[in-house]
């Protein structure tokens, strides 16, 4: 069959890797893509966002799949789109519709979500522009540290951890006043929770559900995880410290109040969930929902699903997930994300990449790069990401740290200890 995949990221990278491989798949396209994605299909240069120029690709390619990999899309509502459109209502998209991609499009209604279906998640309060004093009031007595979110989407940005009461009450008004856009023209003030971070995820048809591998991933563009939050530097799968009980707890007390909650809410959710989780103690609480797969911890994670993807995506299009046999290798994956110098702030674009060849143990999947006369060049501020899936956990970091050393471009740089706190 034709398939569509939608997006230019590492997650993509890995999900068109996949995809390739399945022998239901006969053609490829994915748009945009990226330098590296040509490998695995046929690139095409458009805007997701742009969905007339979506539904021509789709007519003029006879597609008959479309997987979305970013969030921007579905919040915007491109499964809606096709289901109200005549020629494209009988094509299968893996990723909800705009009223379930309201989990992630709103931290306010993912939150009022949580609490009408007792999910554990850290108490909280919202705020606009109209209710400004009474916001700064709260934080007045507000434990610390204080975490702010911009209600909508921020490109990853939009989390405050605020250390002081003054700083939190400078954040939220600048954040009121247009720090983020009319992402932020609401503020969910949180609770800040101590603990441990991972991420589950699950590949609903709406009625039943297969739980795919957790990851973990690393924020902090230093070493000791220091300095600032980035879109994530690395990856690992499994967690060693989400073990089959804690899993199991995660399924009763989060997965399966979410899905019987949007089918009370009457939301039809067909697609990726993806769970924000912290461990807290022995418990998990769950600080946000996102309607896609997580970037880099896809990476880490596709390569351990045996399974024939497309397989599972018809699974899910046709509503046929409930005996359906997910395989998960036992093998051990590990992500290391390259980025640019100066990345998370202002990077340059435009270095040409080498070394891809001299890779031994790993899969290059790319994130920020395009190819300009045969040559792959940086064009992002995460360029490239590399995993190995090794028997062990220390030999799958080991081997992707030691792979990232072998790609080289002006200014790269990378974490060499992403994984190794959980040795």
């Amino acid at each position: 069959m034709n398939i569509l995949l939608l997006g230019s990221g590492g997650r993509e990278s890995a999900f068109a890797w996949k995809i390739s491989q399945s022998e239901l798949c006969s053609k490829l396209i994915i748009a945009p893509g990226n330098g590296g994605t040509a490998a695995y299909g046929k690139n095409v240069v458009l805007n997701p966002n742009n969905f007339e120029a979506v539904k021509a690709l789709v007519l003029k390619e006879n597609i008959e799949l479309v997987v979305v990999g970013p969030e921007e899309p579905l919040v915007n509502g491109i499964h809606d789109f096709f289901t109200a459109d005549e020629a494209l209502s009988q094509i299968p998209v893996i990723g909800p519709k705009k009223e379930g991609a309201i989990l992630e499009g709103s931290k306010d209604f993912s939150k009022q979500f949580m609490a009408r279906h007792n999910i554990p998640t850290p108490g909280s309060r919202s705020f606009t522009n109209e209710t400004l004093e009474q916001g700064l009031a709260y934080l007045e007595n507000h434990s610390l540290p204080i975490v702010l979110k911009a209600d909508g989407l921020a490109a990853g940005k939009g989390v405050l951890i605020c250390e002081t009461v003054a700083d939190a009450q400078e954040e939220l008004k600048l954040m009121l006043g247009g720090k983020f856009g009319q992402a932020g023209a609401l503020v969910v003030i949180e609770e800040y929770l101590t603990g441990i971070e991972l991420s589950v995820f699950v590949l609903t048809d709406g009625d039943n559900y297969v739980i795919l591998p957790e990851a973990k991933d690393y924020k902090k563009i230093g070493m000791g995880d220091s300095g600032l939050n980035t879109g994530g530097m690395g990856s690992v799968s499994p967690v060693p410290f989400a073990d089959e009980k804690f899993l199991k707890e995660v399924e009763q007390s989060i997965i399966i109040p979410t899905i019987n909650g949007l089918k009370k809410d009457n939301i039809d959710y067909t697609g990726f969930i993806f769970f924000g989780l912290f461990k807290v103690g022995d418990k998990p609480m769950i600080i946000e929902y996102n309607c896609r797969m997580g970037d880099p911890e896809t990476e880490s994670v596709i390569p351990r699903i045996e399974n024939d993807i497309v397989e599972l995506f018809l699974a899910v299009s046709q509503k046929k997930l409930k005996d359906y046999n997910l395989k998960i290798s036992k093998k051990n994956a590990a992500t290391v994300m390259i980025v640019a110098g100066g990345y998370p702030g202002e990077y340059e674009k435009g270095k040409s990449i080498s070394g891809i060849d001299n890779v031994r143990q790993s899969i290059v999947f790319h994130a920020g790069t395009a190819l300009e006369g045969g040559i792959v060049k940086t064009n992002g501020g995460r360029v490239i990401a590399v995993t190995s899936l090794q028997d062990g956990q220390f030999e799958a970091l080991q081997s992707a740290t030691a792979d990232a050393a072998r790609i080289y471009f002006d200014g790269k740089y990378f974490r060499e200890d992403i994984g190794f706190d959980l040795m």
